[in-house]
């Protein structure tokens, strides 16, 4: 019972074939696309209007140099999202549970703001790891652990993710395997569990959009850092 609480984390296979590539691409499919008629539909509208305010809200604090990553910012966004709450459906699979994944958006786009800081800047960005006014023998200990805080960050932004949405997964699937058994044995119980269901998916919802603007926006902040 207990390992097939984790069968829904293992990638989806059809005739041997890993279907993780198909799992990244479908939600993109669902997106609507701009259109050339003069009046937009009313789906196209609200996403216009989200674009705008998340980076309007993201770049507010970022140099201009920095407004270049708007559209890769932006979608990474879009993509999160569509992932996070597609994957909250009934018989569907959820990429960002996957570590591997999440540390393959997380180290490229990280290491993208550390190489441009050390371009454009390298004596600002080297300056991070050491603080001003450090006694001179604190100096090699702060760099050792000022240099591992800065290794550690892609890796807190892909556990992060993974371990919201993968406790948020088991959370409803525990739930719901009580719900299906109490139903027939106390039904006074089940009705207060699937209240606390239904409370629960509706976090999980919240839990599936922060968690998607919280990874994007700490890799707005590391780029603010290096820009």
């Amino acid at each position: 019972m207990m390992a097939s609480f984790f069968d829904q984390f293992s990638s989806p296979l059809l005739m041997g074939i890993p279907l993780m590539a198909l799992a990244l691409l479908l939600p993109w499919l669902l997106l609507p696309t701009p259109t050339t008629r003069w009046m937009s539909n009313r789906l196209l509208t609200v996403q216009n209007w989200f674009l705008n305010m998340f980076t309007r809200q993201l770049l507010l604090p970022i140099n201009f140099p920095g407004h270049k990553w708007a559209l890769l910012l932006a979608s990474l966004m879009i993509f999160l999202l569509s992932l996070n709450l597609l994957g909250l459906l009934p018989y569907t699979f959820t990429p960002t549970t996957q570590l591997s994944v999440n540390l393959g958006l997380a180290v490229p786009l990280w290491l993208a703001t550390v190489i441009i800081g050390m371009r454009n800047q390298p004596n600002l960005s080297l300056a991070h790891l050491l603080p001003e006014g450090t006694p001179l023998l604190l100096i090699p200990i702060l760099i050792i652990i000022e240099t591992i805080s800065l290794m550690i960050r892609p890796i807190a932004l892909g556990v992060r993710l993974t371990a919201n949405l993968t406790a948020g997964h088991l959370l409803i699937q525990l739930i719901s395997t009580g719900l299906f058994v109490l139903l027939s044995l106390q039904p006074a119980v089940a009705a207060f569990t699937g209240a606390l269901l239904l409370m629960l998916s509706l976090l999980e919802v919240a839990v599936a959009v922060i968690q998607a603007y919280v990874f994007v926006l700490l890799l707005s902040l590391y780029l603010q850092e290096n820009v």
